[in-house]
């Protein structure tokens, strides 16, 4: 469904404020009258008092609109290496292009990311949850890569503080390169020359830019 780019930027919020704030709706003072009734004339929202909600239409597109926008900030910081300062500026421009099927394509791409760079979840695909594989992925977990596969550290999504710390007192970070040795018992690698062993969890955590790539 083709909506303006400013309706759309109403839908995300709109899906913001009732999915990730869990809150009834948008109060009609914070919903601009024109995107607001774009989302109405398209069935997208609705009005129920003073505040804006999503229909049953509008919900699964408002998820799509933000998948978009959050897989185009990963794209934009991850494999363009852009500051985040001009994040938000750009990723508008770039999720207004991507189509149905391409953000499939490019969250494959991308190892299936779950968090976008400010740390916010990115809902998941169907390509996610079929996991696919691809041969021209530029960026996979560390617990995808096969012993003697490396690369640099592209991010890592970890919500556990403490573990983060941990791995940044290891030398850890983003930039850094990384090699794995072995799968089993537990995960072996090598960065910032020293080896280390981890569990699955946090393997699945340590995203990697494949070399060559």
């Amino acid at each position: 469904m083709k909506i303006s780019e400013s309706a759309q930027e109403l839908l995300e919020i709109l899906w913001v404020v009732t999915e990730e704030e869990a809150k009834a709706g948008l109060q009609k003072k914070d919903a601009p009258a024109d995107g607001a009734g774009e989302l109405v004339q398209h069935g997208l929202a609705e009005w129920k008092g003073n505040l804006l909600i999503p229909t049953l239409t509008g919900k699964p597109e408002a998820t799509r609109a933000i998948r978009r926008h959050r897989l185009g900030e990963r794209l934009l910081a991850d494999v363009l290496t852009m500051e985040a300062t001009l994040l938000d500026e750009h990723t508008c421009r770039l999720e207004h292009s991507l189509f149905d099927g391409l953000d499939e394509s490019i969250c494959t791409l991308l190892g299936h990311p779950r968090f976008c760079p400010h740390g916010r979840p990115i809902p998941l695909g169907e390509c996610c949850r079929e996991m696919r594989a691809s041969v021209g992925r530029l960026i996979a977990p560390l617990c995808q890569l096969q012993p003697g596969q490396g690369g640099d550290i592209a991010y890592i999504q970890m919500n556990n503080p403490r573990r983060l710390q941990k791995l940044m007192a290891m030398g850890v970070l983003p930039g850094v390169s990384i090699k794995l040795f072995r799968r089993s018992p537990s995960f072996v690698f090598e960065a910032a020359y020293s080896q280390f062993a981890v569990d699955e969890e946090i393997a699945a955590d340590i995203y990697v830019r494949l070399n060559g790539l």
